[in-house]
């Protein structure tokens, strides 16, 4: 487990298709983009740029992914969607949290996943979904 000081000094991102700018917050309470698009008591962010990559592509909405340089406002920890024992120690750094962020930036210079991969998670999701395993919305 990352100590407070370790995650202070890190830098995050957050992947959506959402129009933002610098001071915008980010906040719970909207309609998740997984899961059965419930109202969301997280939000998630993390530190790996990949992983805010699939945030943006696979995010619910109209028009372009984008990706954010964020900081929390409030406590963050591990996101259990991507940290049970298939991926132990957390690898791609994904968090969540019940406080707003920060938009800091946006992150302009970044590279897609091929179609190939992007289509195979797409299925993989749909397929986990008709399976009725779906993302924690907690």
């Amino acid at each position: 487990m990352e100590s407070t000081y370790e995650l202070s000094l890190q830098k995050f991102f957050h992947g959506t298709k959402a129009d933002l700018k610098p001071g915008d917050l980010i906040e719970p309470g909207f309609s998740s983009n997984y899961g059965q698009r419930n109202k969301a008591k997280y939000i998630y962010l993390t530190a790996t740029l990949d992983a805010a990559i699939w945030g943006a592509e696979l995010a619910v909405g109209e028009g372009p992914g984008k990706i954010y340089n964020v900081e929390p406002t409030g406590p963050i920890e591990d996101d259990p969607n991507l940290t049970d024992k298939k991926f132990p120690g957390n690898p791609t750094k994904s968090y969540r949290s019940m406080h707003p962020f920060r938009v800091i930036g946006e992150i302009t210079e970044w590279q897609g996943h091929p179609p190939d991969q992007l289509n195979a998670m797409k299925d993989n999701l749909e397929r986990l979904k008709q399976l009725g395993i779906e993302a924690i919305e907690d």
